[in-house]
């Protein structure tokens, strides 16, 4: 399929056919929300698709309940997100296709504000989410790719009558937890790289879709609600992350420097990056779990062959440099995270990383 062009694309008609993707992985408990909501979506949805990792609970059961129309499609394993979400796109008939966790609660207007946040050359549109037990917080809302590996999150855990940015905004990156795509375009992209399982894979398809000069776009008119996503990885409350996230952020940020910044960028990004590693460990040491993040260390390391070979694939088509997409800051994290003395830290750390990239940013590539 041949990639789409930012210029080719014309406006969207509200009337635009719409596949809705929910991808899940042991989402009973949040199915018997998310689905009739999709049901209720307003516009014209021609098919829904439920792509289901390997679930060992009653999620395709409630899914054919709850939306007898449904394509299941079977996994076999626990793929990952990234995988379910490739599986959606390349069985959807539309051109347009909503992507949904299954944690994610839409109000029934929300393919309709998405549709019509679509101009030319837009490939992926993400509504405001809010956390579903504090409707009233922000959780995800777009935001920019950290020269850290990080995404600085826009109005995280911001009071939402507070939030800034009004209406449609550009950005440099999405939250995938519900994006309406254009599928020729990130199909164009290489789509979600599978290899991170869980964690910056929305961060790796934004980043190569704005480095080819498509546009990422959020909308504040409609707030999804964002449940308490998947056990063992997800992380809202408490100062102590779980053991498998640390280890998956730890290796897919590795993953996702070294597979698309040039190398100039990293030689002078490499102070900030090593006081980065400095209090990642510090955290894994307070969460009680040092291990995990030095597995993922050696993880990251030990996959460098693979992902060397993905970065030589990406190298060419690229229209914007890292200095054009990077930021220095600030950091983004849970309030929990970083209070007290903790939070001083947090606050040098960010502020550190600021200053230094602002004084090397126009030598980066």
């Amino acid at each position: 399929m041949s990639e789409t062009r930012p210029e080719d694309q014309a406006p969207l008609a509200p009337t635009t056919p719409v596949s809705v993707v929910v991808v899940n992985y042991e989402g009973a408990r949040h199915l018997r929300e998310t689905l009739p909501a999709v049901a209720a979506l307003k516009g014209e949805v021609c098919e829904v698709i439920f792509v289901d990792n390997a679930s060992s609970d009653e999620s395709v059961q409630l899914a054919r309940e709850l939306l007898p129309e449904v394509t299941v499609i079977e996994a076999g394993g626990n793929l990952g997100p990234a995988a379910a979400r490739n599986l959606g796109l390349a069985a959807a008939k539309s051109r347009w296709v909503l992507l949904l966790d299954n944690d994610v609660v839409c109000p029934p207007q929300t393919l309709e504000v998405l549709l019509a946040a679509v101009e030319p050359g837009v490939a992926l549109v993400q509504p405001r989410s809010v956390l579903d037990d504090a409707p009233l917080v922000v959780h995800y809302d777009g935001g920019s790719p950290n020269c850290l590996g990080l995404i600085t999150l826009d109005n995280f855990y911001a009071p939402l009558d507070t939030a800034e940015g009004a209406g449609v905004r550009d950005v440099d990156c999405v939250i995938s937890l519900a994006l309406l795509c254009d599928a020729d375009a990130v199909r164009g992209a290489g789509g979600f790289d599978e290899d991170y399982f869980i964690l910056f894979e929305d961060l790796d398809l934004s980043w190569r879709l704005r480095s080819r000069g498509a546009r990422l776009r959020v909308t504040a008119d409609v707030c999804v609600r964002h449940r308490a996503g998947t056990r063992g990885v997800s992380f809202r409350e408490g100062p102590s992350y779980p053991a498998r996230r640390l280890f998956l952020h730890a290796r897919n940020r590795w993953m996702f420097l070294t597979r698309n910044l040039r190398w100039r960028t990293l030689l002078l990004l490499t102070p900030a990056l090593l006081l980065y590693e400095l209090a990642g460990l510090g955290l894994a040491l307070v969460s009680g779990h040092p291990f995990a993040w030095i597995r993922g260390e050696l993880a990251a390391l030990g996959g460098i062959g693979r992902t060397l070979a993905v970065r030589r694939q990406r190298s060419g088509g690229r229209v914007l440099r890292d200095k054009d997409l990077l930021v220095g800051g600030p950091l983004t994290a849970t309030p929990d995270a970083v209070h007290g003395l903790r939070g001083l830290l947090y606050a040098g750390l960010s502020g550190v990383t600021r200053a230094w990239w602002g004084l090397v940013r126009a030598l980066a590539a």
